[in-house]
């Protein structure tokens, strides 16, 4: 099975994860869609982590870390970000971080890497309005997606002719234009929302 989710703070997702369990649905891969496998309906823990790793090596030590405190590495790989635990039946504990610091500390790593992905952004977003790719005529007035020549001064049937004709390459065009805007604001909106998170659970420490 496969769903859509956009999730931003790990705890909430963290949350329908094991509610999906309850449902007997575990989670086999997350990347642009969650895809699940069928499992028998359970009560665990999931809990997320947020790394990348330079070697094969060193993501195969660090769930073996884990496997051996009791936590099953159920998704993810070493350069997805986001690592995915499920609470093993021998396990002591309940978090895989052993204090509030470590746990913070995946949002700020999150946050960086939002950061990373976000200026590397910039140039091709900047470089596509200079060169009108991108412009914001195509978003102030549509009328600019429409390139047939005197469109918009035909009349009747000659107009509806030719506008429907049209319509679904503008369309198009209107996607491509916006497309690269809308990465450019989701990097944005994740960088600033990640380091919030984060803060917030510094403050909660620190308090």
């Amino acid at each position: 099975m496969k769903k859509i989710k956009l999730f931003t703070d790990f705890k909430k997702e963290e949350k329908w994860l094991e509610y999906m369990a309850t449902q007997g649905w575990q989670l086999k891969k997350q990347g642009l869609v969650y895809t699940f496998e069928p499992i028998p309906p359970e009560q665990t823990i999931i809990k997320i982590d947020y790394r990348h790793f330079k070697s094969r090596q060193d993501f195969l030590e660090y769930r073996s870390l884990f496997e051996d405190s009791g936590w099953q590495h159920i998704s993810g790989t070493k350069y997805s970000g986001n690592q995915y635990f499920k609470q093993l039946d021998n396990c002591n504990c309940d978090d895989i971080f052993s204090d509030d610091t470590s746990r913070a500390g995946r949002y700020k790593r999150l946050s960086n890497m939002m950061l990373y992905m976000l200026i590397v952004f910039i140039p091709l977003v900047t470089t596509s309005f200079m060169q009108e790719t991108l412009g914001l005529e195509a978003f102030i007035n549509p009328r600019e997606l429409y390139l047939t020549s005197g469109l918009w001064e035909l009349s009747g049937s000659a107009f509806w002719r030719a506008f429907l004709f049209e319509t679904p390459f503008a369309l198009l065009r209107g996607f491509s234009t916006s497309l690269g805007l809308l990465i450019f604001l989701a990097y944005a909106f994740a960088t600033i929302k990640s380091w919030i998170l984060y803060r917030h659970a510094t403050n909660t420490i620190s308090n």
